[in-house]
């Protein structure tokens, strides 16, 4: 586990049914790329993540495969209509086997 991983989150807490709202996330992690090299001259292990899912009430609205050029503390923003009330669940798949997740939830009215 990397050290120091921290996912944020930004997701209204309130909706219309049918809304098209505005999801902003950020995970704290230095990912490396693992081409460059220590002090030593010994290669830095890669660590990154790798993956990136949002899914509302069990339904996925993102799914994003990221590759080592991607940088630290990577951050996206985008768009999810919201049928009904319910939870986002985002999920973070780190190089190591780790697995980072936040849940919010959002009502309808």
């Amino acid at each position: 586990m990397a050290d120091g991983v921290k996912p944020r989150v930004k997701v209204p807490k309130s909706a219309a049914a049918g809304e098209v709202i505005t999801i902003k996330t950020l995970i704290s992690h230095p990912m490396e790329s693992g081409q460059r090299k220590d002090s030593d001259g010994n290669p830095i292990p890669r660590s990154i993540i790798n993956r990136f899912v949002c899914a509302f009430n069990g339904e996925t609205v993102i799914d994003i495969t990221m590759e080592p050029a991607i940088s630290t503390n990577p951050y996206f923003e985008f768009e999810a209509k919201v049928p009904e009330a319910g939870e986002f669940t985002f999920t973070w798949y780190d190089d190591d086997g780790s697995v980072y997740e936040d849940v919010k939830a959002i009502s309808v009215g």
